[in-house]
């Protein structure tokens, strides 16, 4: 009898570790999926905000366009 405690026993500390190594990696990939997500959303801001300077430096008078008096600007 004392033989089938242990292997219950072994069988029951190799499942906690099992679990305990599970638990851990759906963290891994819980916290790995965070920060693509928050790359990702940083590149999308990025791209809007060079859209938008480039939006704003477009609609800018160009310096040197002349006048139609024939001088510059």
């Amino acid at each position: 009898m004392r033989n089938v405690e242990r292997v219950t026993s072994v069988k029951t500390q190799l499942l906690d570790i099992f679990m305990t190594m599970e638990v851990d990696e759906h963290e891994n990939r819980r916290r790995d999926s965070a920060k693509r997500h928050l790359r990702a959303r940083r590149g999308i801001e990025l791209h809007r905000e060079i859209q938008s300077l480039a939006r704003q430096i477009a609609e800018l008078p160009d310096p040197l366009e002349k006048h139609a008096d024939g001088g510059l600007h």
